[in-house]
């Protein structure tokens, strides 16, 4: 079984990859698991708009760079989690849309259960922010098991 823990800079992820290493740990322990996080399409418009529209490339590949160093210490530290567990977990980035890469990474990896956590968004709120973990339950060819963190 492989089985995927999608994270992000919010509490409420690593909630979640805590509650499934804890309340899941038979079943992480003789699977595959996969520890991912998307890193978002970077929105330069600001970056554009301030620079009357000669951004110059060095800034672009900058920020690009930084967000990426961001991505990959966020996975660093949910090895660090996994591991005081005594799992062992491969991390994935990917760049994209997080709902849509996240559903595009349980295919190609065949995974058989997705963790995501829940930020606790009312229906407002999800109507006009949009959800990656509704999405997700509506749209992954798996299983998802939305963790929502205690109030």
């Amino acid at each position: 079984m492989k089985v995927m823990v999608a994270i992000d800079e919010s509490e409420c992820s690593y909630y979640a990859l805590e509650w499934a290493l804890q309340n899941l740990k038979e079943t992480i322990a003789s699977s595959e698991l996969v520890v991912f996080c998307v890193q978002n399409l970077a929105n330069l418009g600001y970056v554009y708009a301030s620079s009357f529209g000669a951004a110059p490339a060095e800034l672009i590949q900058n920020l690009e760079q930084n967000q990426k160093k961001f991505v990959l210490s966020l996975l660093e530290k949910a090895k660090e989690i996994c591991s005081k567990h005594g799992i062992e977990a491969e991390t994935l980035t990917e760049v994209g849309d997080p709902k849509e890469a996240i559903c595009e990474a349980v295919e190609k990896l065949n995974v058989q259960l997705l963790v995501l956590g829940s930020r606790s968004r009312g229906a407002i709120q999800r109507a006009f922010l949009g959800s990656v973990s509704n999405y997700c339950v509506h749209n992954a060819k798996c299983p998802v098991l939305v963790v929502r963190k205690p109030a």
